[in-house]
């Protein structure tokens, strides 16, 4: 009789959600500017999206696992901003009762706008704080070119590495920025030595709020989303996007209509590589990519597309389909501190991204380099792998981009597209004395050039035209060690 009714009770679990049985709290709130109710805005919980009714209104059961009620700002208006870079748009829920949200009406038109993304600033020590400051420095000069635009951030995770005690002066360096800075979870800022993905996550949300959620800019749907799953043992993760942000965000698009322009940003790349690959079992590749990204492109398809991630510390365009193209931008850390590069060779840096209407254009910055500084190219020599071609590193490559080259002021041709190391890369990823980590090596990048010259004694330049039409042009030097 007890197996029976214990058989009962187990096949009745499989059956009932367990969350049925557990009573959620009942928000409600306001969401409104300058004193009148906004209509239509989405307000969630994290597992359930509502629209406001004509004045502004909302009322939902939360569910019981919610931790934060927050809104996705409505274009042409603002979330209050704390602590110079931190947008409210969210409050931690305290049991049942109301949250009211108040904005404020954009002074700018949003639908010009200015995007500057950054990843993976990975501090491990106070040291760094200073040098990541002149990065700053250097984003806040070429900022001031855009006066008068509506311009806010984008951070792709790993702020910190494993050294939550830096978050404060991270706050206090970033705050310099007075803009919003939207941020993502990275793998190196969760909570590690839990039990459970669940506990992970806790310490980043309750310094910058919810792990998953979106916002509005013009005609532009910004999507930022936690895919970093601790499996629960040590410090080990990988790339996986949990069911309970999948039925949100399928809540969160049936708002956004087809056809429009969706970015979403998160901390590990969705695939590295345009086409679905065979699946391997090893934490290399898990820890990588995002195991379940097919899905998560699924949800993408219906609209127009880009994907902005970080973790791999390179630069790396993939695109997927003509509506669907992936970002992986190198980090601002360059090779973790230790040197001015990353892996692959990009400079560290930031990208910027600028929008008119549903029209996206975007450069990768370098910081202390002028805009124009897209590429560094190598007189031969350079190269162990090609002593005697010409090569040139184009970082934020992708195959609409032109790279050709020229002997005394004569274009000989396109150049030769391998896979290969960045030979300032290599050179500096072997100097033990600024590398600290006997695991860092360079990086091989399919976004690396070579042409043989018929006369080596040439004057020899590189020439580069991006996908809109931007040409730049620089002579190829010597490989120069400082």
């Amino acid at each position: 009789m007890k197996k029976t009714v214990l058989s009962f009770i187990l096949a009745l679990g499989l059956v009932l959600n367990a969350d049925a049985l557990m009573a959620g709290n009942v928000l409600k709130g306001r969401v409104e500017a300058d004193g009148k109710g906004l209509p239509s805005v989405v307000v969630s919980d994290g597992f359930t999206c509502v629209l406001t009714d004509a004045d502004g209104r909302y009322e939902f059961e939360a569910h019981p696992q919610s931790r934060f009620v927050f809104v996705s700002t409505p274009a042409g208006y603002l979330p209050p901003v704390e602590e110079g870079s931190i947008p409210v748009f969210y409050k931690k829920i305290a049991g049942e009762g109301t949250y009211d949200f108040r904005l404020g009406k954009n002074p700018e038109d949003d639908t010009k706008h200015v995007c500057f993304v950054q990843s993976d600033v990975q501090l491990v020590e106070a040291g760094n704080l200073d040098t990541y400051a002149g990065i700053l420095d250097d984003l806040m000069e070429y900022r001031s070119q855009f006066a008068g635009a509506d311009i806010f951030g984008l951070d792709c995770g790993d702020i910190v590495g494993d050294t939550p005690s830096l978050y404060a002066p991270y706050k206090e360096t970033v705050s310099r920025l007075e803009m919003p800075v939207y941020r993502a979870i990275g793998n190196h800022d969760m909570d590690y030595y839990g039990r459970s993905f669940e506990t992970s996550y806790r310490r980043f949300e309750g310094l910058f709020g919810p792990s998953y959620y979106s916002f509005n800019r013009g005609k532009v749907h910004y999507v930022v989303i936690n895919n970093n799953f601790y499996v629960g043992r040590e410090y080990f993760y990988i790339g996986y996007v949990d069911e309970a942000v999948f039925r949100w965000l399928e809540q969160d698009l049936s708002y956004v209509p087809e056809g429009s322009t969706v970015i979403m940003a998160m901390h590990m790349p969705t695939r590295l590589v345009p086409d679905v690959r065979p699946f391997e079992y090893s934490y290399q590749g898990l820890a990588d990519q995002t195991v379940n990204a097919s899905a998560l492109h699924g949800l993408l398809a219906p609209y127009n597309a880009h994907i902005i991630s970080g973790h791999m510390h390179y630069n790396l365009n993939v695109c997927f389909s003509d509506s669907l193209m992936e970002h992986n931008t190198a980090a601002v850390c360059g090779t973790w501190w230790c040197t001015d590069v990353c892996l692959d060779g990009t400079p560290a840096g930031y990208a910027v991204y600028t929008v008119d209407g549903d029209d996206v254009e975007w450069i990768y910055k370098s910081s202390g380099y002028s805009a124009e500084y897209q590429f560094r190219a190598y007189l031969p020599g350079a190269s162990a792998e090609f002593p005697d071609a010409v090569v040139a590193n184009v970082w934020n490559y992708d195959p609409q981009w032109k790279v050709e080259w020229c002997e005394n002021g004569k274009v000989m041709g396109e150049m030769e597209k391998f896979t290969g190391h960045d030979p300032y890369a290599a050179v500096m990823c072997r100097d033990t004395t600024r590398i600290h980590y006997a695991w860092i090596g360079p990086t091989p990048t399919e976004h690396v050039f070579k042409a043989v010259p018929s006369d080596p004694s040439a004057d020899i330049t590189v020439r580069v035209t991006d996908r809109f039409g931007n040409v730049y042009t620089a002579p190829a030097s010597e490989l120069v060690y400082p």
